[in-house]
């Protein structure tokens, strides 16, 4: 911890909040926050009173997690009482490419310190929240930014979905899109609060580390600094011997094997539902923070999880063929008749509805949404800057609390 001035006091009323507050990462282990997902839908987008239906078991909102919960300190900065992470209540609205931006958080000093850092994907997913949504123009209603903004502050852009916050991590795997220049585009994970999706953005490099010329198309991201460290994501893995594997990190186990097939959302509940893997009951789908805690960013090949403890079905992740999708319980907020999936093989989308090829766009780890059910045909999920792969029969991977 670098701290510029001593003697910083910490306001009566940030004290207060503190004394009143559950047991938090900075005294205790740290914990997975949950999505904040509060309101079951089905697959149709439809609000559920309640899960009264056995085909909508088990999603998100009618499981408890471990609620986000925050402590404004009163100085420009936010503690997240489950991670202990210390954030930027404001981030900075200039876009620029990942090594600007880096260097512009390296350089920051605010309350007293000056060790403030871009964060990893996962850190910056910890404080997504899924009761978001974008409203679009024409419908009625006011959109709700991934985050909370009792706590955090946030202002739609010019273009309201264009909200991307950089990550520090970046996409080892390969390329993004389809420039064979100095072997492609790098790109590097970030977070749209706006939309609520991860996906991989150009960084303004080359993949080999050339630099892009000035005049590249590279539009740039926000960011919100973070400092201090969590144990959270170490991925610290036993296999049980079971077929299951317990990650010590986050206190979840895990399916040692993946589903063996592929099935559209309202089959995964019900999958996860019935399942008595190594005797127990409890198994469930899990949500959108779950899943992802799962994704081996750093490794520099396919797919995106430690292969050295879980098994995986498919040996070749090169076409929309082998699309590595899994499914988890969380509803996506801007279209609802969508459930959020994390891709653990390449991220498939093209250039537009129109295009017939499709790319590694958002990367291994990219969170994207697919209809809950029907079939591809009857659906797009396209803007004017790209079109993502439908696919809508994913795979599972199975989880349950370990205590």
């Amino acid at each position: 911890m670098k701290k510029i001035a001593a003697g910083l006091l910490i306001p009566a009323m940030v004290l207060s909040s503190l004394i009143s507050a559950p047991l938090f990462a900075a005294t205790d282990s740290p914990l997975l926050p949950d999505t904040g997902q509060s309101k079951q839908y089905d697959t149709e987008g439809k609000v559920l009173a309640a899960s009264s239906s056995s085909l909508y078991t088990g999603q998100d909102a009618s499981v408890v997690g471990n609620e986000l919960g925050y402590v404004d300190n009163g100085d420009g900065t936010i503690t997240d009482l489950n991670t202990g992470l210390m954030w930027q209540k404001a981030y900075d609205s200039t876009r620029r490419n990942l090594a600007d931006t880096v260097e512009h958080v390296e350089n920051m000093e605010l309350a007293g310190y000056d060790d403030w850092r871009v964060p990893t994907i996962k850190e910056l997913y910890s404080i997504a929240n899924f009761d978001g949504e974008l409203i679009k123009p024409e419908d009625e209603g006011e959109s709700q930014p991934y985050i909370d903004t009792d706590y955090f502050d946030y202002q739609y852009d010019r273009l309201a979905f264009a909200g991307q916050f950089w990550s520090s991590t970046v996409y080892v795997k390969n390329d993004v899109q389809n420039l064979t220049e100095h072997g492609g585009i790098q790109g590097a994970f970030g977070f749209n609060f706006s939309d609520g999706h991860i996906k991989s953005y150009e960084t303004g490099l080359y993949f080999d580390g050339t630099e892009m010329p000035t005049n590249a198309f590279v539009p740039g991201c926000f960011v919100r600094a973070v400092r201090s460290t969590t144990t959270l994501y170490d991925m610290d893995y036993v296999d049980n011997g079971d077929e299951t594997v317990t990650d010590q990190s986050t206190g979840l186990m895990w399916a040692k094997n993946d589903s063996g097939e592929t099935m559209d959302w309202v089959e995964a509940l019900e999958y996860a539902e019935n399942s008595e893997l190594a005797g127990y009951s409890d198994w469930r789908l899990p949500n959108s923070k779950e899943l992802q805690s799962l994704v081996d960013y750093e490794k520099q090949s396919f797919p995106a999880i430690n292969t050295d403890v879980f098994n995986v079905s498919l040996d070749s992740f090169d076409s929309v063929e082998d699309a590595y999708y899994f499914w988890t319980s969380t509803t996506q907020g801007d279209f609802k008749w969508t459930a959020v999936y994390v891709a653990f093989g390449q991220a498939w989308s093209k250039k537009n509805s129109d295009a017939t090829e499709y790319y590694d766009w958002h990367g291994a780890g990219a969170q994207r949404s697919d209809p809950k059910t029907g079939e591809p045909s009857d659906y797009e999920l396209a803007s004017e800057m790209a079109s993502d792969y439908i696919s809508i029969n994913n795979w599972v991977r199975l989880v349950r609390d370990a205590q």
